[in-house]
């Protein structure tokens, strides 16, 4: 098989690093792709946002199966383009895509179908905003309804700070568009916990469990990034909580997208918070989350590639999805002043280091190639991801193999994964 990747940051390079373990494909494509996807497949340059480039590209070199990462994509609506066109390919339409690229239609789909989820507000008018805000006690979480890569979410702790925020979002228009509307919800107090599913529109198939690091900074402090860190499995969620959590919050998602004339195949991620008064739901995304694939799918058994057609097809039923017992850590090591200001091209040294093996790897964020160097070009550079016999022993793993690895104003968080180990 012929197989199109369509992205180019860490979660991309792990799905590439997947599907070519399957015996079932003979080349893979990757668009964009960055300088790690480039040595496993063949980089195309065309943008992840250009849904009818990409169709063109996969028409003309018969594509068999194409797998989307970016929610940008998603939202633009390439499965339904591909689909028009006959061309098989991995996640949820347009229309199933707003359970993540509108909060305020994800809002409005927990409170129809009863799944757990904070009391909010949403507000299209600014000066309401700020009035509903002056009423209320802190903190309080403040989000932008539409996509914002991961850093449209903010706690607000006191009145200025939530002005702040307020102001940013829909006057300042930081996020653009998707700032328009907000909903301003109460806090959450618990430990997070990211649940990702694979769903054929009918069948829902938990994944393995992980927990993301969003803070910028060392004990959960700093702003939000797109993700600092990931492990995987979660010593708190049990097989009871699993099982709460595929009844409470998964199939009935799916079910109720279904009822909405929005069939959902692909990945759906719930993002969970576990609070005293039992786990809530804090968001949906509709793809593969970055940094979770990266220590999710090491610890996956099954052949992927089987997966993404059972999903396509609706045989998801039909297949047994297995995990290792191992464990996974990964720490991203960014650019200096992200999520900021933070300057690209520092060459990066070490990665020769690590190896070619399947238990540590460096999955490529935003890395490309200056001739014969690999230099840095995002603000999330690499994924130093290990596998090991337990969580401890992977997170050594993956700081050892990080140690190796150098660039200018390399940063990293240093306590990834270690309260799981407590």
């Amino acid at each position: 098989m012929k197989i199109l990747v369509v992205g180019s940051g860490g979660r991309e390079h792990a799905l590439v690093w997947k599907i070519i373990q399957s015996p079932k494909v003979s080349k893979i494509y990757c668009a964009p792709g960055n300088a790690g996807i480039s040595q496993m497949a063949q980089c195309i340059n065309i943008g992840a946002d250009k849904v009818s480039e990409l169709a063109d590209f996969a028409k003309e070199i018969k594509i068999d199966l194409t797998v989307v990462g970016p929610e940008l994509s998603l939202s633009l609506g390439i499965v339904d383009e591909f689909t028009k066109r006959g061309l098989k390919i991995f996640g949820p339409t347009k229309t199933a895509t707003e359970i993540e690229s509108s909060k305020i239609f994800s809002k409005y789909m927990m409170k129809k179908y009863q799944i757990p989820t904070a009391d909010y507000h949403t507000f299209t008018d600014h000066q309401e905003a700020r009035n509903y805000i002056e009423q209320k006690e802190f903190p309080l979480v403040l989000k932008a309804d539409g996509l914002a890569a991961g850093k449209g979410v903010f706690i607000i702790h006191n009145l200025k700070a939530a002005v702040n925020a307020l102001d940013s979002v829909m006057q300042q228009k930081i996020f653009g568009d998707a700032g328009s509307q907000v909903i301003i919800e109460d806090f959450l107090e618990g430990e997070e916990v990211s649940v990702l599913a694979f769903s054929d529109g009918t069948n829902v198939v938990p994944m393995v469990a992980s927990q993301d690091h969003k803070k910028i900074y060392d004990h959960d402090l700093g702003p939000n990034t797109g993700g600092m860190g990931a492990y995987s499995p979660v010593p708190f969620y049990s097989y009871n909580t699993e099982n709460e959590v595929l009844n409470s919050v998964l199939k009935p998602i799916i079910s109720g997208m279904k009822k909405e004339g929005r069939e959902y195949k692909g990945v759906i991620y719930a993002g969970l918070i576990n609070t005293r008064n039992g786990l809530k739901v804090l968001e949906f995304n509709a793809r593969f989350g970055d940094p979770e694939t990266q220590v999710i799918l090491p610890r996956l058994n099954t052949d992927i590639i089987d997966i993404f057609l059972a999903v396509i097809e609706g045989k998801l039923s039909q297949l047994d999805i297995t995990w290792k017992d191992d464990s996974a850590v990964c720490v991203i090591a960014a650019s200096g002043g992200y999520p900021v200001t933070y300057q690209k091209g520092k060459v990066i040294s070490g990665l020769e280091e690590l190896g070619n093996e399947n238990e540590l790897m460096a999955f490529h964020a935003g890395t490309k190639y200056r001739g014969s160097d690999i230099i840095t070009s995002g603000g999330r550079v690499l994924g130093i991801t290990a596998l090991a016999g337990s969580i401890d022993a992977a997170r050594k793993k993956a700081y050892n193999g990080l140690e190796k690895i150098s660039f200018e104003k390399i940063y990293y968080r240093k306590d990834i994964a270690l309260k799981a180990i407590k």
